[in-house]
């Protein structure tokens, strides 16, 4: 039996891979901010997954949440097999019309927050040479679209570099890049979704599968939609200045979790 840790696991594609992996068979450690919403969740997948589900606590904005899931991550006598860093969020408006405080929250998050994690989980992986670790990005990594857009791109960048880094240890790192999800995304941002065509959506579920089938064939980068995959091939040969001019047209952030 292995155990995967989820962050951001009550909702959106965090809820979709605990579904999907306590269905499998794994035991799961279950990380947001809401206890109660944590502990129905943990009930409603032991329940009908006969799996277990421990529930952790943790805001992922502050250092006492990232310290509490990174001890958690290292701890020898239960050790966990699969890392999803899912947790993120989005800051409605442009620059300079979000606070400097909540951009700052989301690189805390989005950046620092997957950095450690993923630091105290492959030092533990490395050492039993075997382990996985999904980092969450989205499509917004591959246009010029604000702090939101760059701190995926990081989280891009980030994963590849350490996927080459640890390559022969056992260890596996991919990211995630979905573009629009149906999820609680937006509503939680109070971003309006009206003008996103419906051709566009992805299913959290789908998304998932994808995902678990990329991770299994050894890639790094997955793109879950063969839509967003000719979307970003197109994006790859186009001039960011293009880019820059679509992106700020449309004020659409690709948000996935």
């Amino acid at each position: 039996m292995t155990t995967a840790l989820i962050t951001g696991s009550t909702a959106g594609i965090g809820a979709a891979f605990a579904r999907r992996l306590a269905a499998d068979g794994h035991d799961l450690v279950l990380v947001a901010r809401d206890t109660e919403r944590l502990r129905d969740q943990a009930t409603e997948l032991h329940d009908r997954h006969r799996v277990e589900a421990e529930v952790l606590t943790a805001d992922l904005s502050t250092d006492a949440g990232i310290e509490a899931v990174a001890t958690r991550l290292t701890d020898p006598r239960r050790p966990v097999d699969l890392l999803v860093n899912n947790a993120g969020f989005g800051n409605k408006g442009r620059y300079l019309e979000v606070p400097l405080e909540d951009e700052l929250t989301m690189l805390k998050v989005h950046c620092e927050a997957v950095l450690r994690l993923t630091s105290a989980a492959t030092g533990a992986m490395r050492e039993r040479r075997r382990g996985s670790v999904i980092n969450l990005a989205s499509v917004a990594a591959f246009v010029p679209r604000g702090t939101y857009g760059a701190s995926k791109a990081w989280v891009v960048q980030f994963t590849q570099g350490v996927a080459k880094d640890l390559a022969g240890t056992g260890v596996r790192l991919m990211v995630l890049c979905p573009g629009f999800v149906r999820t609680e995304f937006h509503q939680r941002a109070g971003m309006g979704t009206d003008n996103i065509p419906k051709w566009m959506w992805l299913d959290a579920d789908k998304v998932v599968t994808a995902a678990l089938s990329d991770l299994t064939r050894g890639k790094t980068v997955s793109i879950p939609d063969p839509r967003y995959k000719a979307l970003m091939g197109v994006a790859k040969v186009t001039p960011r200045s293009l880019l820059t001019g679509v992106t700020s047209k449309t004020g659409r952030k690709y948000g996935p979790q």
